[in-house]
């Protein structure tokens, strides 16, 4: 692989999954090449088999529908026969939490939304915390709350060991999504007179109009419903026009990848040192007099 295109494979190797890969881009973040010298490379390593772009037709669970560019990426040379079977299988692919635009990997297995959200049933269990000293610790918002009913109703003014049984229920409520205030209000609202004893209503209150848990955040489901390639240069879709090696012919002419010329590397003989015309060595005082004999003047005279 000549220097250049080895140097912008280095490069792109080292990009993070879902980076854009517009020539334009990789050349402002390049800090050797340029554009065309970028785009020239870029399709260089297209036609030797490193890069291929794909726009994948997304169907969505909520009934949306997206199409997406990616741009695969293969550390070593695919023939074309191996970039036309990968994106075959890639034809109702579970995307869910793969899908996004730019950059991927083909050489590494596609995530599986197994794997993306594992089951909290099998999740081992981390080891317990130690416990440290009461003293050190600080109140939380649940014991807080509890603590501070005393101020909004003195009827409800809890003990310290009410507060420390109560606790787990009332950081509960604020895990299902209730506010300290709303929280407040429950305990405090609507309260019988006298309340004889504050500690047994709360818990009464806290466990009888303790909130619903809110629903689990999920993704919709994603699935790649179709899959074409797409000129590596221009986009244009191959049931547009045919691409050879991941380019179609007016790009690949662009880029003078189908012209004949000498292997990379290789210096043209025109272009090496000794072998250009040699002219005779010329007369600067002749052609001095020669020019002032056309422009009407004497030749200057030389002793």
């Amino acid at each position: 692989m000549p220097p250049r295109e080895a140097e912008l494979a280095a490069f792109i190797d080292e990009l993070p999954t879902g980076a854009a890969m517009g020539h334009k881009v990789i050349a402002a973040e390049h800090p050797r090449y340029g554009q065309q010298a970028v785009r020239t490379a870029m399709s260089r390593l297209t036609d030797a088999g490193h890069l291929r772009w794909v726009k994948e037709h997304l169907t969505v669970e909520d009934h949306t529908m997206r199409w997406v560019t990616r741009t695969y990426w293969s550390r070593l040379r695919r023939s074309e026969e191996w970039w036309a079977g990968f994106v075959q299988a890639r034809h109702g692919r579970d995307v869910t939490y793969d899908h996004q635009p730019g950059l991927a990997r083909a050489d590494e297995p596609e995530p599986e939304a197994a794997d993306a959200e594992p089951d909290p049933a099998e999740a081992p269990e981390e080891p317990e915390a130690p416990e440290e000293p009461e003293a050190s610790e600080e109140p939380s918002a649940a014991h807080r709350t509890l603590a501070e009913l005393r101020a909004a109703d003195r009827r409800m003014a809890l003990s310290e060991a009410e507060c420390e049984a109560l606790e787990p229920l009332a950081a509960e409520w604020l895990a299902r999504g209730a506010t300290p205030a709303e929280l407040t209000h429950a305990l405090t609202a609507g309260l019988p007179s006298p309340v004889t004893n504050p500690g047994g209503l709360a818990r009464k209150r806290l466990e009888s109009k303790m909130p619903p848990k809110p629903p689990a955040k999920t993704r919709p489901k994603a699935r790649v419903t179709r899959a074409v390639f797409v000129c590596g240069l221009c986009e244009e879709p191959e049931t547009a026009v045919p691409l050879i090696n991941g380019l179609c012919a007016e790009c690949r002419a662009e880029c003078g990848l189908d012209e004949a010329g000498p292997p990379p590397g290789v210096v043209p003989p025109t272009f090496l040192p000794g072998l250009r015309p040699v002219e005779p060595p010329v007369d600067v005082e002749a052609r001095a007099d020669e020019a002032r004999r056309g422009a009407g003047l004497a030749p200057r005279g030389r002793g």
